[in-house]
């Protein structure tokens, strides 16, 4: 499914040090299960090869930090955050302005992608943490609306479901295909094809 796909495997196990400072650490959160403090914070300019690395590493491909980078260039960006363990960066997710052509004119949605963990840091909540930081920063910016390709069994727990994206055409397998509402009725009476920024080359 190329680079909308979001990864939270991969064959090989490296962090990224960061070369920036810890900043704000609202956002650690302590693991039960592996007593793991993680860190999830906006990217800044001096993360940009740090979160090329996770991405790369996490997809075993170039493909994805390309498409971030050409999302960065194409002023679509939204929202970026990672995720640092030790102030190594080890999780990174990316949140893009997309729409909603309809015969009533578009609709401004949200694209997650891509998502990537690196593997030595699955089981351990970091991907639900980047997710649910995400979405809980755009529901506090007023977004209502976003679309994500990803594992059917996984982004359901936040909400997400190919339901609500049933009346949204799109080039991608309707089963994992999903969509989430930030404010209630969000998608009530929308019909339309998705459109993508063109970084996506869809």
């Amino acid at each position: 499914m190329g680079p909308l796909c979001n990864a939270i495997a991969a064959p090989r196990n490296e962090g990224s040090r960061s070369s920036c400072g810890s900043g704000s650490h609202d956002g650690i959160m302590l693991t039960m299960e592996t007593e793991l403090h993680v860190l999830v914070r906006e990217e800044q300019p001096c993360d940009r090869q740090g979160v090329r690395t996770v991405n790369e590493v996490a997809f075993g491909r170039s493909d994805e930090a390309d498409l971030i980078d050409r999302l960065q260039a194409e002023g679509v960006v939204l929202l970026s955050l990672v995720a640092e363990v030790d102030s190594k960066i080890i999780g990174h997710i990316l949140f893009s302005r997309m729409r909603v052509e309809t015969a009533q004119g578009p609709v401004a949605a949200v694209s997650l992608a891509p998502m990537a963990v690196l593997p030595g840091h699955q089981g351990r909540q970091v991907g639900s943490q980047l997710v649910r930081r995400g979405l809980a920063e755009l529901r506090g910016r007023s977004e209502r609306i976003v679309l994500v390709l990803g594992h059917r069994g996984y982004y359901p727990r936040f909400g997400f479901t190919p339901e609500k994206a049933r009346h949204l055409a799109s080039p991608f397998p309707p089963v994992a295909f999903m969509a989430l509402e930030l404010s209630d009725g969000a998608l009530a009476g929308i019909q339309g094809s998705v459109r993508y920024p063109s970084a996506f080359g869809l």
